[in-house]
């Protein structure tokens, strides 16, 4: 007959090693479950690191988009009678054709870069486009405008400079006779620095006015068709070099050349910038023309 001592004892013990198997399992399935959420949580992670690198990625790269048509030089060459030099759109990537200057030296070459947020872009501009206006008629100078937004961040969160310059932009390409109306519009409407800015609509009045068709012209600056295409020209004048001239990049919002120099003088007194015309058009004109022989003395 078994001691009822060591029956409670084989009991206990039995129960114990039931109790520790059951902990065991309870472990087991604790450490299954945990590296499962782990491993979830990494996989997890990794998406979250990886969509986190896409939108930035995305963010960064500029996407490619074909340039206006009659703006392959980034800028829209105005001559004789006003009328703008036609040229096709630039396939995207594509790099810029510089438009060249009139061999003979018969016309005034003048290149404007500009952006139409800029104060002192806008004076230049009240000042000189209208004494320019007759001269670019007549054919003895040409206008090269180079529309730039650099004061993209100057306008209350309306990125006016970047809408202002895809407008100037639209009605290049799709009404080019009425670009140096809209242009000098646009100045004489300037807004002032750090405020809104002027809006799309009235941006599309404006170019209606100066004669631009608003069937075309009104869906191209509400879908900013070419504002990607204006930032890589932007870019491209900020970082250089400038084609035709010594100057090796903008250094700041207004640029004027002058047959390839660049002009200093007042912003804000014609007279200083047409005797720098004049002048050189006298350095052109004496640079091209050749010296007739003088008679000798015995003929």
């Amino acid at each position: 007959m078994k001691d009822p001592d060591e029956s409670r004892s084989g009991d206990v013990r039995a129960a114990a090693r039931e109790k520790a198997r059951q902990l065991r399992t309870s472990q087991s399935r604790r450490d299954r479950r945990n590296k499962t959420l782990l491993a979830g949580g990494i996989v997890v992670g990794v998406i979250a690191v990886l969509a986190i690198v896409a939108v930035v990625i995305m963010g960064a790269i500029r996407p490619t988009v074909p340039g206006p048509k009659n703006m392959a030089s980034d800028g829209v060459v105005v001559g004789s009678g006003l009328t703008v030099k036609t040229t096709p759109a630039l396939a995207a990537d594509a790099k810029p054709i510089a438009s060249a200057p009139d061999p003979n030296g018969s016309s005034v070459d003048i290149r404007i870069y500009a952006d139409y947020l800029c104060k002192l872009c806008g004076d230049f501009q009240r000042t000189n486009l209208k004494q320019l206006q007759p001269l670019v008629k007549d054919g003895a100078v040409t206008v090269e405008m180079h529309p730039v937004a650099i004061y993209t961040s100057h306008s209350a969160g309306t990125r006016y400079s970047l809408r202002a310059a895809n407008a100037a932009a639209c009605v290049a390409n799709y009404s080019p006779r009425s670009f140096w109306a809209f242009n000098q519009s646009l100045f004489e409407n300037q807004p002032a620095d750090g405020g809104p800015g002027l809006s799309d609509d009235q941006l599309k009045k404006i170019a209606a006015a100066s004669g631009a068709s608003p069937s075309d012209i009104d869906s191209c600056v509400d879908d900013g068709r070419f504002k990607t295409w204006v930032g890589s020209a932007s870019d491209r004048a900020l970082s250089g070099p400038i084609p035709n001239s010594s100057v090796k990049k903008m250094t700041n919002a207004l640029l004027v050349l002058v047959n390839g120099k660049p002009y200093t003088g007042s912003l804000t007194n014609a007279d200083d910038f047409k005797a720098f015309v004049l002048q050189a058009q006298g350095d052109e004109y004496s640079s091209t023309s050749t010296p007739t022989p003088s008679p000798s003395a015995g003929s």
